[in-house]
């Protein structure tokens, strides 16, 4: 599996590159978030709002699971944190597979409902501004999405 790893040095840093990830993504994306409390998720999907031309603030969908923002595409953003089984049927593929773009915090607890094809992110604390964000590209358009970003 191929992998890209990118150090982010401040939040704005981190709103940046999610930016031009946003300006690149099509309808049926799929991102998925992991790390720890406080690793950036919510930051980098803000950036990510901005890419897909969303006014709106953006905030973590902690308590409501999925938030939907309009844009260039819609967004939705999801937070499965508090999703109480793996196997609970919350209408996820119309999301996964719809009009926008889908960002999922914590995923791996969903794991089994994610599609095969998604851009996985894994975000790690280096210090109070310094974010390790290592890609995982799953899929053609993943691939292709992460040489245009990093490859440069």
């Amino acid at each position: 599996m191929e992998k890209y790893t990118y150090l982010s040095k401040s939040s704005n840093d981190t709103t940046e590159l999610a930016l031009k990830i946003g300006m690149l993504l099509d309808k049926g994306s799929v991102i998925t978030l992991e790390g720890d409390l406080g690793a950036g998720k919510t930051t980098f999907t803000k950036g990510l709002a901005k890419g897909l031309h969303i006014e709106r603030n953006v905030n973590s969908p902690t308590f409501t699971i999925i938030k939907e923002y309009k844009g260039r595409l819609p967004l939705y953003h999801m937070d499965v944190y508090r999703v109480e089984s793996s196997d609970e049927d919350l209408g996820f593929d119309e999301y996964f597979y719809g009009d926008g773009v889908t960002v999922v915090e914590w995923a791996h607890l969903i794991e089994e409902q994610l599609p095969e094809n998604r851009l996985e992110i894994v975000i790690k604390n280096i210090n109070d501004n310094e974010r390790q964000f290592t890609f995982y590209p799953l899929g053609e358009i993943y691939i292709e999405i992460c040489k245009e970003i990093f490859e440069c």
